[in-house]
């Protein structure tokens, strides 16, 4: 019997990914969408600069950032307690990083494609900057934000290289189903391998489905 502890791992850290992923996006898309600064494209640039880059070159810098002898690490732990390396903790955080663009690119367009006119009328009936979002940006942009959703979670729960550089292949601890499955082959474990290759290729699949039907339509309301 396939242990299932794998692909029950990289659920959780994928969840966990993307909920840290909007928490943070969608503040910054809002931001990129709404207001003109000096070196606005130039930071957008940078934020999906993961997308691009290799996942093990993303990977040695947070370990660089995040271990114990870097400067961010050392004061972590000392400070608060909080370790990332070699943690399910360094898991998330690192698929996260990768996965962020994927959710900020089609927030920020969704956002974007919002009639401002809407939200001033909201504020001239007297609505406040959160019940504006609440209650005319988030239903006009809702399937944009959840396309980017689906997206973040669907790589995050991939995520092979950053993952394997921070937090490590730990059995039980730090090992997903994508390490798992690395695991396998070089191990000749061939159904092993299977079964852990259909499930993720399975989920991956369904969160396909998902985008789609989420994806903004020409000519529909929202």
């Amino acid at each position: 019997m396939i242990d299932p502890g794998p692909l029950r791992l990289s659920l959780l850290v994928a969840t966990a990914a993307t909920a840290l992923i909007v928490a943070i996006g969608l503040p910054i898309a809002l931001l990129l969408a709404r207001v003109r600064f000096p070196l606005k494209e130039l930071l957008a640039g940078v934020l999906v600069l993961p997308l691009v880059l290799p996942p093990t070159v993303l990977g040695y810098v947070l370990l660089l950032t995040l271990s114990r002898r870097g400067t961010l690490g050392g004061w972590l732990e000392q400070a608060f307690g909080v370790v990332f390396v070699f943690h399910r903790s360094g898991a998330v955080l690192a698929s996260a990083l990768a996965a962020f663009p994927l959710f900020l690119l089609p927030a920020r367009s969704a956002l974007e494609a919002v009639d401002p006119a809407l939200e001033d009328v909201a504020r001239l009936l007297g609505r406040g900057e959160l019940s504006v979002f609440r209650s005319v940006t988030l239903p006009l942009a809702w399937r944009g934000l959840a396309s980017g959703m689906i997206l973040a979670f669907a790589r995050a729960l991939g995520d092979f290289g950053a993952t394997m550089m921070v937090a490590g292949n730990i059995p039980g601890e730090t090992q997903t189903a994508s390490l798992a499955l690395y695991d396998a082959v070089q191990a000749g474990d061939a159904r092993r391998a299977a079964v852990l290759a259909g499930c993720i290729s399975l989920i991956s699949i369904l969160a396909m489905l998902a985008v789609q039907w989420t994806a903004p339509r020409r000519g529909m309301s929202p």
